[in-house]
């Protein structure tokens, strides 16, 4: 089923970005922070919300890993 319309799935791409857009931003600097505006602006929002939020990303990741291996 794709990660649309499976609630589940959604939930864990859109982690996934977020933690990547994070990664990239902490190795290269100025790659994410030149399209603010445009239609790639949604990386830089995905970069903002995992550095401000970053111990909740992480707690939902860790959520999101327990119940994909073990509940799943």
């Amino acid at each position: 089923m794709s990660a649309i319309f499976n609630f589940q799935s959604l939930l864990t791409v859109i982690l996934l970005l977020i933690c990547t857009c994070a990664y990239i931003r902490s190795l290269t600097l100025s790659v994410l922070d030149r399209n603010k505006t445009e239609l790639l602006g949604i990386f830089w929002v995905c970069t903002r919300i995992g550095e401000w939020k970053s111990l909740y990303v992480a707690e939902c990741c860790i959520v999101m890993a327990f119940n994909i291996l073990f509940i799943q």
